[in-house]
């Protein structure tokens, strides 16, 4: 009878060979730490979940040994798709159980290994609460008041700003601005940045006295964080950043390490471009072959006791100037793998045509040449911070690829290049090129426009929704579905308002919401909220305001008015109706009225309405869950999608749309808002971010406050920059850019039309293809 491992082996062998070659690197792994450096339409999720189930698959020969594979990843969704792909090879392709493997994101891996050894990490989870987000930033504000009161001193040092001449009006003001907006957004960074990189507010105060600054800006955002902890405890909170942190107080202790370390006998993480210093430290740890190390795992030998294989681009890593990931921590790991050879390259790609590739790589090189020209006369050095990209080249892949249709056929130029006039020609050029290519046959093709942000996106959606219906082409406007969710929260901040109209914080929060819907003018709302009996009802003495207040301010005395004038049951209606909702949201805000009012039927006063919205928003609970995978909904055939970049990473597209490529928003101006340049020439959170990261990466000296402001302006040009990479790298057979040169100069205003630079690369692209460059007169090639 034949022995059933030499068929598992040719099985395995299978698999293996239908691979690309930086795809059967990961394949082969066996034992140690490995690198592997993805371009974007690598085939990475493919990639890794064949090693995966090889790896698995070898572990099942070796029976005796009762280990499993722990695969990570960044998102619920990619959790899900990379742990269908693990399971179909081991069902498909090797016939063998499909166990032997947990997928997590990376929270819930925490939470498992924190969960299961409650007595170490402390978190008892019958007795701890963990909050999302949006209640983080509510204990946040609690926090910034809390600090407020108790450091009088360094707030009147903050209110005094660069110059003040003691003014009420303008105090007020200024009152406003730091309590809502400047101490929030330092305390949301730095307790991100700190918490994530397993920094206590202690050290941050140790780091704020290496620097001279007027404003001891680590030593306030200390203090912030100290507060948020504190609130945290008493009310048994915890964060996702506690968490993490959780599960590293249980690997701190010997035994309880080596129960996790013996029941893993490897992990894989994808996305690794969007690790933070304690999630890299946690899956270091886990990935040990155990012994006695306590420290150091991350020191790689080529006997290294690290399973550990670690997947990303740090080309595509768009989230560090929001969040704690740095992809500077997977480069440094594939520069430690590169020395002891274990680095390995994903760098051919069949997702796009060879056009798309041309330009992307062209574009790559050039952003990086400007970058080295401006910072340090093109010095270059293999790790150095100020270029956006590792110079990683994408290759069309060989003749006899695997896979269907790799680097498809071209449609038009495969790259069109376009100048219109301003952004209603901009539309006319887009609509006539959607016609044209959803005309051959909708069904087949998939299609997307990609904005920078999501006012853009609504504008589009406005502006081609009547095409689309005449031409029986699907409009699927991403950002709307997203703004649904916010009806409560929109109309929860309105009703604080009806109740308490006196409340400078209520009446700001109104005006904001407003000013999103586009029903008032955008303006300096800080100064309308200062004084609001003022604003809502100026006496016969007061100066007449002008007209965009009065705007203002007559529709919030009409909101008011209704408040007193409509039943309750009434009011959520007429706030939605106010709010000028769509078709959509109106359904949203109806679906809202009825279980709120259901909730209240025994206690029908507006406190009782208010307690139940507050709920329904801290919970995050509204909206119903999609049953459809969003990955599909966002590319479904026959279908034009309007999505932001942001939320394209992962997914392609036969066509893509990437209009709107102007220098003010990619790379965009670093620039400090009116209402805060009383502080100075630069933003708190973002020179505290600065300064934190420069500690954490071993930099001699913490930067001071211009150097930190200028390190902070170069991350995020090099995020910027990546991300119109990532954009560009979405399409299959065609991708379509457009810079026109009238636009307006913020998106809330739209109508506001001026002359705009393009973004600097995209002149450059006109002239390395040339024929790519449509010319207007006939507007097609």
């Amino acid at each position: 009878m034949r022995s059933p491992i030499p068929n598992l082996q040719e099985k395995i062998l299978g698999i293996r060979n239908s691979l690309r070659p930086g795809q059967q690197q990961m394949a082969d792994w066996e034992s140690g730490p490995l690198a592997i450096s993805a371009v974007p339409g690598a085939g990475k999720s493919t990639g890794m979940a064949a090693a995966a189930a090889i790896a698995i698959a070898r572990q099942y020969q070796r029976s005796s040994l009762r280990r499993h594979l722990v695969v990570v990843t960044f998102t619920r969704s990619a959790a899900a798709n990379i742990k269908a792909k693990i399971r179909k090879f081991l069902r498909d392709n090797l016939s063998i159980p499909q166990t032997g493997f947990f997928v997590y994101t990376l929270h819930g891996l925490a939470l498992n290994i924190a969960s299961r050894h409650s007595d170490l990490s402390g978190l008892q989870l019958e007795n701890v609460t963990l909050i999302t987000p949006t209640q983080s930033n509510r204990f946040i504000r609690t926090a910034v008041e809390q600090w407020i009161g108790n450091n009088p001193g360094i707030y009147l040092r903050l209110l005094e700003g660069h110059q003040f001449d003691g003014e009420e009006t303008e105090r007020l003001r200024r009152q406003s601005v730091l309590r809502t907006e400047v101490l929030p957004e330092l305390a949301n960074t730095v307790i991100h940045e700190a918490k994530s990189s397993g920094i206590s507010p202690e050290k941050l105060r140790e780091w704020s006295k290496q620097i001279t600054d007027e404003y001891a800006i680590l030593s306030v955002a200390a203090g912030l964080y100290e507060q948020y902890q504190n609130l945290m405890r008493s009310r048994d909170f915890i964060d996702y950043d506690d968490m993490i942190l959780a599960a590293l107080r249980v690997l701190e202790n010997d035994s309880a390490r080596r129960i996790e370390q013996n029941q893993v006998f490897a992990v894989f993480e994808d996305e690794a471009q969007d690790s933070s210093p304690l999630q890299t430290q946690l899956l270091e740890i886990l990935a040990s072959d155990g012994g006695d190390e306590e420290d150091n795992f991350s020191l790689l030998t080529p006997h290294s006791p690290l399973n550990l294989v670690r997947v990303g681009d740090p080309n595509q890593a768009i989230n560090s100037t929001f969040t704690p990931a740095d992809p500077i921590y997977f480069r440094q790991f594939c520069e430690e793998c590169d020395r002891i050879k274990r680095l390995a390259t994903m760098d051919q790609a069949g997702r796009s045509t060879r056009i798309i590739i041309e330009a992307a790589n062209f574009a790559l090189k050039w952003i990086n040449n400007q970058s080295l020209a401006t910072t340090n006369n093109k010095q270059q050095t293999p790790d150095n911070r100020q270029v956006p990209f590792r110079l990683q080249t994408i290759r069309p892949v060989e003749v006899n690829d695997p896979q269907t249709n790799a680097n498809p056929a071209a449609v038009g130029g495969g790259l069109e290049l376009y100048t219109p006039r301003d952004i209603h020609h901009t539309v006319e050029l887009l609509s006539q090129r959607v016609i044209e290519l959803f005309g051959e046959d909708p069904t087949k093709n998939s299609a997307a426009i990609l904005v920078r942000e999501n006012r853009q996106g609504r504008w589009l959606a406005e502006a081609l929704t009547s095409v689309c219906k005449e031409h029986n082409i699907i409009l699927y406007d991403v950002g709307e579905r997203d703004r649904r969710s916010h009806v409560p929260q929109e109309i929860l901040g309105l009703l604080q308002f009806c109740d308490r109209p006196h409340s400078p914080d209520y009446l700001k929060a109104a005006l904001e919401a407003l000013v999103q819907r586009q029903l008032i003018p955008t303006q300096d709302l800080n100064a309308l909220a200062s004084l609001p009996e003022e604003f809502l009802y100026p006496g016969p003495l007061a100066v007449p305001q002008p007209e965009t207040v009065e705007k203002a301010a007559r529709l919030c005395r009409s909101l008011l008015r209704a408040r007193l004038e409509l039943p309750l049951y009434q009011l959520i209606s007429f706030l939605a109706l106010t709010l000028n909702y769509d078709q959509a949201e109106l359904a949203t805000a109806d679906k809202l009225a009825e279980r709120v009012n259901q909730q209240i039927a025994g206690n029908s006063s507006m406190g009782g309405m208010l307690s139940a919205l507050s709920e329904i928003v801290s919970s995050e609970r509204f909206e119903p869950v999609e049953t459809e995978d969003s990955e599909e909904r966002y590319t479904r055939p026959g279908q034009l999608t309007i999505i932001t970049m942001h939320k394209a990473k992962g997914l392609d597209w036969d066509y893509v749309f990437l209009p709107f490529l102007h220098e003010n928003l990619i790379p965009g101006r670093f620039w400090v808002p009116p209402q805060k340049q009383f502080l100075g020439d630069f933003t708190l959170s973002e020179v505290a971010r600065a300064q934190i990261r420069a500690a954490l990466h071993g930099e001699s000296t913490i930067p001071n406050v211009t150097q930190a402001w200028e390190q902070a302006k170069n991350l995020k040009i090099s995020e910027e920059y990546r991300l119109l990479y990532v954009a560009m790298t979405r399409g299959k057979r065609l991708v379509w850019m457009s810079a026109a040169q009238k636009a307006p100069f913020t998106w809330s205003k739209p109508d506001n039309l001026q002359e705009q630079a393009p973004c600097p690369v995209f002149p450059a692209l006109k002239r390395q293809f040339p024929e790519c460059v449509m010319n207007l007169g006939t507007d097609k090639k």
